[in-house]
């Protein structure tokens, strides 16, 4: 069983575009939703949810006004403003921190774990599918990440699956690190703007770190040519593989708006491509499983 993970530097790129086009293709999957602060994964392949659960992560303070005297000591203390002069907390400002309960003589304060958002495990007509959704403001996303994708792990081994597809977050934070975490693949999926292969970047020195394997999909090449051959120039530079250039399309929008995977909108330029990239994959995958 091996682990793809489609991630970018930034968002809009079109990675669950690519991830949803990559279910459609792969035989023997269980995809993975990673971006639980704004999964979107589940609008292409329709989930019917068999499980649900509640993720708790973090804590909130609570005062017993049966057991408080109202001394203040606590509202002194709090150096984000959390508790009213009514004593009663604002769940919003508490930050966990836990220092009004330590300080409060008459054990009036209490913490409280949070519930902070819930994951599914569910079925798709292209296999299993494991997602969250991390409640609003909440934080600890890189937590709910290793927990999906250790459910995903789960079932891949129980069911004898031959890939785990991560669709990632954005950017270089927590949930992306959580995502990219003991994978066989990183495909970057980048544009040819300046933002984009400043982030392209970005991403690809974390992979680096993580030592990571990784390719980069140039997604609507053709706008910006010189700036996709920016792009090709550094990632010369840095030996890594371009596995695919996706041309612009006023397809991919339409495909979105129906809610259907693109391989199975349309059969043109561009969903060729995306098949010729997911058998490039497949090939490194096997060739890794070869070498070893």
């Amino acid at each position: 069983m091996k682990q793809i993970v489609i991630i970018s530097g930034k968002g809009g790129t079109g990675k669950t575009v690519l991830t949803a086009s990559f279910a459609s293709l792969a035989k023997s999957k269980v995809m993975v939703d990673c971006d639980v602060d704004a999964a979107d994964l589940h609008l292409l392949l329709h989930p019917s949810v068999k499980e649900r659960f509640e993720f708790r992560s973090g804590q909130t303070a609570r005062i017993d006004k049966a057991l408080c005297c109202e001394c203040g000591e606590c509202i002194d203390m709090c150096r984000f403003n959390a508790i009213g002069k009514d004593f009663v907390i604002d769940p919003v400002s508490c930050e966990g921190c836990a220092l009004c309960s330590r300080i409060c003589q008459y054990g009036a304060i209490s913490m409280e774990e949070n519930v902070s958002g819930e994951w599914f495990i569910s079925d798709t007509r292209y296999g299993p599918f494991v997602h969250a959704r991390l409640g609003i403001a909440e934080d600890n996303s890189g937590k709910l990440v290793s927990r999906i994708r250790q459910a995903a792990k789960e079932i891949a081994e129980k069911e004898k699956k031959s890939y785990i597809l991560i669709d990632g977050p954005p950017g270089i934070g927590c949930p992306v690190i959580a995502s990219i975490t003991d994978t066989d693949l990183a495909v970057v999926v980048t544009e040819p703007t300046l933002s984009g292969i400043h982030d392209m970047l970005r991403i690809i020195n974390t992979t680096g770190h993580f030592q990571i394997p990784v390719k980069v999909v140039i997604n609507k090449f053709d706008l910006n040519p010189e700036n996709s051959g920016k792009i090709n120039d550094i990632c010369e530079s840095k030996d890594i593989e371009i596995v695919g250039r996706i041309p612009f399309s006023a397809k991919v929008p339409r495909s979105l708006v129906q809610a259907v995977p693109f391989v199975e909108y349309a059969q043109d330029e561009v969903a060729g491509e995306i098949i010729s990239i997911w058998n490039k994959m497949e090939s490194i995958i096997q060739e890794k499983k070869s070498s070893n």
